[in-house]
């Protein structure tokens, strides 16, 4: 399976396209006023300890104050964790980072165990300890690299307490190789220290990476044939990141300098706007509905016009194996993550149902970020979640629509009508006036004039006044005023 990494940079927003064998599975953005923080480093002060949710609000210079629990500050785990009066108290000032991007109305997650990442390894100055990421599942591997990060720690005299987790790309990786990063993190650790002590409270220690190098660091696997940037600046950047940090992916670079935008080349435009949409059709002629909420995501399952050559049975199979492996490209490409429930439509056969499952598992193998099928449940919903770090695409891209608040409904004409019935009941019962004017949208006021002409006319004869109409075209269908005239 090969792989192209599309880079796409505007002096307003940098765009990461990942395209699998010629289809788009992965969209990245980041717009130059509204950088992500996370990985960012921060000197905070506490301002509020809340000992019944064990979790305090720490002020690190954004607009809302951030949160960190308990868990995220002790050095045990579980129900030893020590209570957050112990641990904090309101003024004490605090280096943390953030683990999530502040979402919707919530303000971003903190942490004090930090953490580094570089190309191969993470590196976690206060965790003594060395893992290994869990996709490298060789064991003889695993040893490999334990030992090898062992033997470079031994090499560079580091004794000080610290530990590293190598990462997938670790998978073969040679020693050379580790130590480079090893020296990196270490570099930027002492940097990061030196501030720290002379900073104040609240600021800025450490600022991740531009997506642009982020992209190069976190998602170029073996499977990677090409990375072409449309930007010859950027570019030149890239070049010398690479050449300090992963010598190895020189070959892969490429400046695309061609007069038609990258993304158009690829169809990823295209996509982009695809993924904005509920509904998402299957090959087979069925479909998929997903509804993004704040609590969670639901994906619903359905059969539209296919019919399989045999029987319902193998309809609902087919459908069902085509919708797991669309299901999984559909998350990474709208970057869903938290509690999401699958609706797949229900099988009879429990040999279908497990192989309905694992195919979902198997491309999810292919994500790049946490994902956890948790079962099935009694109504054959199938949950899971996704680690959810920063906004989705659909969050970056947009807002609630002003007509019905994000609702993704609105009042009928008709029911609008009704409204303004009663409103003019009202108003006539609590005041004089000679006559009465509705402003509303177009919609709304031809059917007043139209198909509610005979309400209208009961309900003047009703109030002994005369009722007008004016269209107001920047009303939206759920909108109106009566004025008293």
């Amino acid at each position: 399976m090969s792989e192209e990494i599309l880079i796409n940079i505007t002096p307003m927003e940098t765009r990461v396209a990942l395209v699998e064998n010629g289809v788009l599975q992965e969209v990245h953005i980041e717009r130059t006023l509204r950088r992500g923080i996370v990985g960012n480093i921060y000197k905070g002060k506490v301002v509020r300890v809340l000992p019944g949710m064990q979790a305090a609000f720490v002020d690190i210079g954004l607009e809302r104050a951030a949160f960190i629990h308990a868990s995220e500050v002790s050095d045990r785990e579980g129900a030893a964790v020590e209570p957050i009066t112990a641990l904090l108290h309101e003024g004490q000032a605090l280096v943390v980072q953030v683990t999530k991007d502040p979402i919707g109305t919530k303000g971003a997650r903190l942490t004090t165990h930090l953490s580094i990442p570089s190309r191969f390894l993470v590196y976690m100055p206060r965790t003594p300890h060395v893992g290994i990421s869990l996709k490298i599942e060789e064991e003889s591997e695993r040893e490999r690299l334990k030992q090898l990060v062992a033997d470079c720690i031994a090499s560079e005299g580091i004794d000080e307490a610290g530990g590293f987790i190598l990462r997938t790309a670790a998978d073969a990786a040679r020693e050379e190789d580790i130590l480079a990063d090893i020296r990196y993190v270490r570099r930027l650790w002492l940097q990061i220290s030196q501030q720290t002590k002379s900073a104040a409270s609240p600021s800025v220690i450490y600022e991740d990476l531009s997506l642009a190098l982020r992209t190069l660091r976190d998602l170029v696997s073996p499977r990677t044939e090409k990375i072409r940037v449309d930007s010859r600046e950027t570019f030149q950047k890239i070049e010398l990141f690479v050449e300090e940090l992963m010598p190895a992916v020189q070959g892969y670079l490429e400046h695309y300098p061609g007069e038609r935008p990258i993304f158009d080349l690829y169809g990823v435009e295209d996509e982009i706007q695809k993924a904005m949409e509920r509904r998402v059709m299957l090959k087979s002629g069925g479909h998929l509905v997903i509804d993004q909420t704040e609590a969670m995501t639901t994906i619903d399952v359905n059969t539209g016009a296919f019919v399989g050559h045999r029987n319902l049975e193998e309809t609902i199979f087919k459908t069902n194996l085509e919708a797991a492996t669309a299901i999984a490209r559909q998350l990474r490409l709208r970057n869903l993550g938290g509690i999401i429930i699958i609706d797949f439509i229900d099988m009879e056969d429990e040999e279908h149902q497990r192989q309905v499952l694992r195919t979902l598992e198997k491309q999810l193998e292919r994500d790049h970020a946490k994902t956890n099928i948790i079962g099935i449940t009694e109504l054959g919903l199938v949950q899971m979640t996704r680690k959810r770090t920063r906004e989705s695409l659909e969050q970056i891209l947009c807002e609630p629509c002003p007509c019905c608040t994000g609702r993704g409904i609105q009042k009928t004409p008709e029911s609008v009508c009704y409204e303004i019935f009663r409103e003019i009941l009202r108003e006539a019962r609590a005041y004089q006036a000679g006559a009465y004017m509705v402003l509303a949208s177009q919609k709304v006021i031809d059917r007043l004039l139209d198909e509610e002409s005979g309400h209208v006319a009961d309900l003047e004869l009703f109030i002994e006044r005369p009722i007008r109409f004016q269209v107001e075209t920047v009303y939206t269908q759920e909108q109106y005023d009566v004025v008293l005239m």
